[in-house]
C-alpha cells in the first residue's frame, strides 16, 4: 500500500471514489475534481491510497475557520475519507488519516477535526478507533416559509 498526494492522472479514479462516498453527484464530482487540477489550490490537500497500482481510497483535507471542540483557527478538517468496502479494516483508512495528521502537524497545527453523519455508525467507529473524540451531535431542521 502506498499513501501519496493525488496527481492529475488519478482524477478519474478520484471521481469514482467520491461518487462511492457521496452518491448521486457524479457530474458535480467531475467538475470539482477538474477545477481542483485547473486551479491547483493550496487546499484542499488530497491523499490517495494505492494498492497493487489501483486507487482504493482517498482523504480530502481542507481548513475551516471553526470546528466544534477546537480552540485554534484555521482548523485542519477531514472533509472526505473513503476506502473501498472490500479493503476496509486493513489499515488503509488509518494510513490516510496519519498522512493528513502529519501534514497538519508539519504546517504547525496542534489539532485536527472531522465529522460523520449520525447514521454513519461505521464512520463514527472508525474515528473513535483512531483516537478522535466525539465533541458534538446535531440534528438540523428546515421549514419552507412559503407554506406558512
Amino acid at each position: 500500500m502506498t499513501i501519496r498526494e493525488i496527481v492529475e492522472s488519478d482524477r478519474g479514479h478520484w471521481v469514482r471514489l467520491r461518487e462511492a462516498l457521496w452518491p448521486g453527484s457524479l457530474s458535480d464530482h467531475d467538475i470539482e475534481t477538474r477545477t481542483y487540477f485547473e486551479k491547483r489550490p493550496k487546499a484542499p490537500i488530497v491523499f490517495v491510497a494505492e494498492v497493487d497500482g489501483r486507487l482504493v481510497g482517498f482523504l480530502e483535507l481542507d481548513y475551516r475557520k471553526y470546528a466544534p471542540g477546537c480552540s485554534s483557527s484555521p482548523v485542519p478538517f477531514i472533509e472526505g475519507w473513503y476506502v473501498e468496502p472490500a479493503l476496509q479494516g486493513q489499515g488503509i483508512g488509518r494510513a490516510l488519516v496519519e498522512a493528513a495528521e502529519a501534514h497538519a502537524r508539519a504546517a504547525g497545527h496542534h489539532e485536527i477535526a472531522s465529522d460523520a453523519k449520525l447514521e454513519n455508525t461505521d464512520g463514527i467507529a472508525a474515528h473513535l478507533a483512531l483516537g478522535y473524540e466525539e465533541v458534538e451531535r446535531i440534528v438540523c431542521f428546515r421549514r419552507s416559509l412559503g407554506d406558512a
